[in-house]
């Protein structure tokens, strides 16, 4: 009987003792829910049970991923706002050259001449929004880290022979002439679509900044650990307080304000090389004109 009533007083004092454990415990589980859902610090200190400290542990892992993640989703919020406000700056004037050739267009006393004149001025208005809104979800893409380049160690002339034959008919129409040195072919890491693209914006600035008659002149220097791509040019010159600002987003000299342009092609071209381990440089001298060097890993 004395056995009995031993165990039914202990059998009373566990079931209490579990009761009011499991309580803390539920209680110490809807803090730190709490906690997450107001984005407060979990306090741990209190805490000595291993199951609960191990449940804390992983709450606080929870939490911090939330945080990632709001942090994130806030970020690109923000780069959206950016993309939509500089594309409204961007696109505002070609669009208005548009309708302006549009309205011109539905005069019926245009001559045949004039028409394909205003034509030809239209369309050339729509290649640069084209070409502004695919250079802006580019840099978008890069941004977010959304675009994996294809490198490999693949020779580098082919891809600068690409990137000069993309802008050949520019160069042709103000007698530019764009020549090479004789440095034999060289294997550099690099994604010959992208890389190309650095080779062609560079060269589409040279061409624009160069007078009627000028030179660009590409050579290939290796180095140690990286192989040099020089593309010098005879133009305008960069001003020496300009120089750190030409890779910033949208940036343009304002001695260049008159002259079409986004600001976008060497910001695109700096967040390809870094894709790539590789960078570029510029040096200029105002009124003499500029060598902008790119450099790839062996």
């Amino acid at each position: 009987m004395f056995f009995l009533v031993v165990w039914a007083v202990l059998a009373t004092f566990s079931a209490v003792y579990f009761y009011l454990h499991s309580k803390k415990i539920c209680r110490i589980i809807d803090e730190m829910t709490d906690a997450v859902l107001s984005k407060r610090e979990i306090n741990q200190s209190d805490l000595t049970e291993s199951d609960i400290s191990v449940l804390a542990n992983r709450m606080v892992r929870i939490q911090d991923k939330l945080d990632y993640e709001i942090s994130r989703a806030e970020l690109e919020k923000e780069q959206v706002k950016r993309l939509i406000s500089n594309m409204s700056h961007q696109l505002k004037t070609p669009l208005a050259n548009v309708m302006m050739y549009q309205e011109l267009l539905e005069n019926q006393n245009l001559t045949e001449n004039e028409r394909t004149a205003f034509l030809r001025k239209m369309k050339g208005q729509s290649e640069k929004i084209d070409w502004i809104l695919q250079s802006m979800f580019k840099m978008m893409k890069l941004e977010q880290n959304s675009i994996v380049l294809n490198a490999g160690k693949i020779g580098i002339k082919e891809t600068i022979r690409q990137a000069v034959n993309n802008v050949f008919e520019k160069a042709e129409k103000k007698n530019i002439e764009i020549s090479m040195d004789e440095t034999p072919d060289c294997p550099l890491w690099h994604d010959r679509k992208w890389t190309g693209e650095v080779f062609e914006n560079i060269l589409e600035n040279a061409i624009k900044y160069t007078e009627t008659g000028g030179n660009i002149f590409i050579s290939i220097e290796p180095l140690e650990m990286y192989t040099v791509i020089n593309i010098r040019d005879n133009g305008r010159g960069i001003r020496k307080e300009e120089l750190v600002r030409i890779f910033e987003r949208f940036y343009r000299s304002r001695d260049v304000e008159s002259i079409e342009g986004s600001g976008i092609g060497l910001y695109l071209s700096k967040m390809i090389l870094q894709k790539e381990k590789g960078y570029m440089t510029v040096s200029s001298e105002y009124g003499v004109g500029s060598c902008f060097s790119v450099f790839l890993q062996k």
